[in-house]
């Protein structure tokens, strides 16, 4: 694992910038850049600045790193959240992305939409180029939640998590498709407690966070710096 720490007071503009960038490496490289999408509050502003840039969105594949099981129109959705914030805005085609439908919990179905992607690539399993991800006060990420199943799932790479706490499901990543991004993302905003992201860096396994810390191949923290 290699660890890259970015704490910034221009949040929105520097995580776009290092998202597009990424970006432009790996359409040199690959002539795609795919990119699974985190949801909540954290990463509007940086989808919205990213919507203000001409990019060459048909190459883009976006994806999900996880979805609320409720309907498409709900203020929950994560795909709700990036269709205003970046989708719409920026004209991104429909064929640039592949919705995770929570409202009828498919994690087979989209697993298999990433497994087909995977075979005409040759992989054994899909790589993203970059998996954006948040971090919960629990120290959750996706919808890997402290004491849930997903947590020791090694075969599927989506699944339906189902979350005690908050008494309902979520579409998740697992870790095994996870670990196999070339580059993870961390977006974390400025009122995040430094001490639970001391403990993910210190490797407490309790929290889902740290073993993608510990366990990905290359983890970028972009971390806003409140004035």
């Amino acid at each position: 694992m290699a660890r890259e720490v970015l704490r910034t007071k221009t949040f929105a503009s520097d995580a776009a910038n290092f998202i597009l960038t990424r970006a432009r490496k790996s359409l040199n490289e690959r002539d795609q850049f795919r990119i699974a999408l985190s949801g909540g509050n954290t990463p509007r502003s940086v989808y919205a600045e990213m919507a203000k840039r001409d990019e060459s969105w048909e190459k883009f594949l976006f994806t999900f790193g996880d979805e609320r099981c409720v309907p498409l129109e709900n203020d929950q959705s994560n795909f709700r959240m990036a269709k205003e914030a970046l989708f719409r805005p920026a004209s991104v085609p429909d064929s640039s992305i592949l919705r995770m439908r929570g409202e009828i919990e498919p994690a087979k179905e989209y697993e298999g939409q990433l497994d087909m992607l995977a075979t005409k690539r040759g992989e054994k399993i899909y790589e993203h180029d970059l998996i954006l991800l948040g971090l919960g006060d629990d120290g959750h990420t996706a919808s890997l939640f402290p004491a849930t199943e997903a947590l020791s799932e090694t075969e599927r790479r989506v699944m339906a998590n189902y979350v005690p706490k908050l008494n309902s499901w979520r579409l998740t990543f697992t870790f095994p498709i996870i670990f196999a991004a070339r580059t993870i993302c961390f977006l974390i905003g400025g009122n995040k407690d430094p001490r639970l992201i001391e403990r993910i860096f210190s490797g407490d396994p309790a929290l889902p966070a740290a073993r993608v810390d510990q366990n990905a191949k290359s983890v970028t923290w972009i971390i806003e710096q409140k004035s």
